[in-house]
């Protein structure tokens, strides 16, 4: 799996799942029990994953939605 998208921001992430479960793209939402453990102070973002066959499909459709100033880039997310 690679990442796609970092947030602290819980609606963006809600977005872009809904995004992807219609177009048919599995994700998977990544330290989502910790970041509600920690608070709101930003220390530990949710990461969305999505397999790797996926991942430039998932992010053309995630910027089509307004979204791309958001993802990750391929060097971040090879990381």
């Amino acid at each position: 799996m690679r990442e796609i998208l970092r947030s602290n921001d819980a609606v963006l992430i809600s977005f872009a799942e809904a995004m992807l479960r219609q177009a048919g793209i599995a994700s998977f939402l990544a330290d989502q029990h910790i970041s509600v453990v920690e608070g709101s102070i930003g220390a530990f973002p949710r990461r969305l994953l999505v397999g790797g066959e996926d991942w430039m499909t998932a992010r053309r459709i995630l910027s089509e939605a307004g979204l791309g100033a958001s993802l990750i880039n391929d060097e971040d997310a090879r990381a």
